[in-house]
């Protein structure tokens, strides 16, 4: 199991990706898939990663078979606050 640095690395690596590959749009996702290639992390620590966003209320997933995200998407609080830190780090 990731450290509790790691597992908050993770999840800021996700909503990162997420905001950048759907420059923010609702309606556009990524494949778990993607992720796990583009982030290079195990497939278990992305599933607890995405657990703990669609919790916060940042994401939204669609899980297959084998608590593996098919689809992840940021929902509008997630869009607002990667807008806020974008603005904060200009």
């Amino acid at each position: 199991m990731a450290s509790l640095a790691d597992r908050k690395a993770y999840r800021e690596k996700i909503m990162r990706a997420l905001y950048e590959a759907t420059e923010g749009n609702r309606l556009l996702g990524i494949t778990g898939a993607k992720l796990l290639q583009e982030l290079a992390i195990l497939q278990e620590d992305l599933a607890a990663a995405c657990t703990y966003l669609v919790g916060e209320g940042l994401i939204t997933v669609d899980w297959a078979a084998g608590n593996t995200p098919l689809m992840i998407t940021l929902t509008h609080q997630g869009i607002r606050r990667m807008e806020s830190e974008e603005e904060e780090h200009g």
